[in-house]
């Protein structure tokens, strides 16, 4: 009887959880950020182990543009699923963002992006995202040559990818390659990318 009790409780309070991070997920849809927050906090207070609820709610934290507390929720879904690629991806974005908040540790924070897109790729070869915002990341750090090969791997998965052919252009016009960059820049454009700029200084 007693072990039967436990189980209800058990059912009872996931069932809770779960009412709890579907009203955030509603909250969230209807534009209520904090209130999804909340919801989602909940969930997690009775089911600590709540995956879900930890990405969701540092997607709302994203949002909101507290990068600090979206990467902190996003690392705690990958301590509970280590395959969670979307929260590699989200928790490299985060670390991205953090540059326009603190210069002093910019590197640091596209180095951790990177890591970041590094592990989704690991996961699934096929993220173009992660190849493109990898290639982002390493292009602030200079890595121009690493960057052309992650925007190329993109525009292999996703060959309308205009913003790849443009900042793969980009890349190349600062590595000294101004033919490629040309090219690149004028089949941006013909996909529909206002790439002008880039054409009017790289193709003459």
């Amino acid at each position: 009887m007693r072990k039967l009790l436990y189980l209800i409780l058990f059912i009872s309070f996931a069932s809770f959880g779960q009412d709890y991070f579907e009203s955030g997920l509603e909250k969230a849809e209807n534009g209520d950020t904090y209130g999804a927050i909340a919801d989602y906090t909940k969930a997690i207070e009775i089911n600590p182990n709540y995956t879900s609820a930890y990405y969701n709610r540092g997607f709302a934290k994203g949002k909101l543009k507290d990068y600090n507390g979206a990467i902190a929720d996003y690392t705690k879904a990958i301590e509970i699923n280590p395959n969670n690629t979307s929260a590699y991806y989200n928790r490299g974005v985060a670390k991205g963002k953090l540059k326009d908040y603190n210069g002093a540790i910019a590197d640091y924070d596209y180095y951790g992006a990177i890591a970041d897109y590094t592990k989704a790729i690991e996961i699934n070869p096929n993220y173009t995202s992660a190849y493109y915002n990898r290639g982002f990341a390493k292009g602030k750090l200079k890595d121009y040559n690493g960057a052309i090969a992650d925007y190329t791997k993109a525009i292999e998965i996703n060959p309308n990818n205009t913003s790849a052919y443009y900042n793969r252009g980009v890349a190349k016009y600062v590595w000294g390659d101004k033919n490629g960059a040309c090219q690149d820049a004028r089949k941006a454009q013909d996909l529909g990318y206002d790439a002008s700029e880039l054409i009017r200084d790289v193709c003459n």
